[in-house]
């Protein structure tokens, strides 16, 4: 690890001073006001993270972490899900990772709850208490920031509440409210393209974040906004029945248990949904009792599958309607492409890309009778 310092490394920490590992380029919104400069700010020292949140490059992350003690980490749920797989197994980096910990928090996308649950139990077997988590919410085109979850909670997918100066509006589109902000963090418009600028505000000049948004109570604004998917992901099944993908997404992501670590919904224009998704391989491994199994073995694995049956069967009896009831799933051996625009630097996956180049396996996915890797999910 590479590092900046606004203080000796020879002198005592004070616990107070931040110290902070990321792999955000200087040149990202985030990675600048919410790393670097508060870090700078604070006199405190920043590691420069090598690694990235990719199954091939999180390995230099865990061996940074290995290394170095952070005040606070911050990194989008797809890296959250390697570490939670390593701290369980690890009690080196575990020593490591919580001896000065404050808080963690999240970006990018939502967390879900299972997650969150796991991180919270290693937690707690460490130090013999929670860690405190937030989350921020915003865009590289609001400089980032413009809600923030700044109480301690132990419920995932928060947005928060506006920070000081940010303008927040809910404007209904289709079966969602979007996401909107005015206010003086957020850009004039895209240079040299008054196409995109036009497109990005509305008529009060407020910038469409795309992102669905709902209060945590309705009768208590208080307690903030949930994220509700990204409106452009719902879709209609050939009932005209409104499917909320990215809630659902993370619905069955927790439901799975461990057994998939991300996912897509599909079923536009069909009787009903699937679910294509990558398998969590460590958590397979173990129910296979094969900890040498490759993906394309997990895939097809007899027990694997009827393992991730049960738990939709289990989802299933809890969400019975047409626009939540998983009818049949395909775990996926290629990972996510960033170049192919299924993911973003962020770790987020772009469901409609993702379904898109993967067309010939959403056709699979509802061949009749269905192919052997299927799980098919009985009413």
């Amino acid at each position: 690890t590479n590092c900046v310092s606004a203080k000796s490394l020879n002198q005592d920490p004070d616990p107070q001073i931040p110290v902070m590992v990321s792999w955000l380029p200087w040149n990202h919104a985030m990675g600048a006001h919410s790393g670097l400069h508060v870090v700078m700010v604070g006199g405190g020292t920043y590691y420069i993270d090598d690694g990235s949140p990719t199954p091939a490059g999180f390995s230099k992350t865990l061996r940074n972490l290995e290394e170095i003690s952070p005040t606070t980490f911050s990194t989008v749920p797809v890296a959250y899900s390697f570490l939670a797989d390593e701290l369980e197994r690890n009690p080196k980096l575990r020593e490591t990772f919580f001896a000065k910990l404050k808080f963690l928090s999240y970006g990018g996308a939502a967390l879900s709850q299972d997650l969150a649950d796991r991180l919270q139990k290693v937690s707690i077997a460490t130090t013999g208490a929670r860690m405190a988590f937030s989350s921020g919410y915003g865009a590289t085109e609001t400089a980032p920031l413009i809600m923030r979850v700044h109480w301690n909670t132990d419920v995932t997918g928060l947005l928060g509440l506006p920070v000081p100066g940010a303008e927040i509006k809910l404007a209904p589109v289709g079966s969602k409210y979007e996401v909107r902000v005015r206010g003086d963090y957020v850009m004039p418009g895209y240079y040299k393209r008054p196409d995109l600028t036009e497109a990005a505000f509305d008529d009060e000049g407020f910038y469409c974040l795309g992102d669905g948004a709902r209060f945590a109570d309705p009768d208590d604004p208080s307690k903030g906004l949930v994220f509700d998917g990204r409106v452009v992901e719902d879709f209609k099944l050939n009932t005209g029945t409104w499917v909320s993908a990215g809630t659902l997404r993370l619905q069955v992501i927790a439901s799975a248990d461990g057994i998939i670590r991300d996912g897509v919904i599909a079923g536009l224009g069909q009787n009903d949904l699937g679910l294509m998704a990558w398998p969590n391989a460590d958590t397979c491994r173990d129910i296979m009792g094969n900890p040498q199994a490759t993906l394309e073995e997990i895939c097809t694995s007899d027990k694997v599958l009827e393992a991730l049956r049960q738990r939709l069967m289990i989802h299933n009896r809890a969400h019975k309607g047409s626009s939540t009831r998983i009818a049949r799933a395909l775990l996926l051996i290629e990972p996510p492409s960033l170049d192919g625009g299924e993911n973003t630097d962020k770790g987020y996956i772009n469901q409609s890309a993702t379904l898109e180049r993967r067309a010939h396996l959403v056709k699979k996915l509802y061949e009749d009778p269905p192919a052997v890797d299927i799980v098919a999910i009985n009413k």
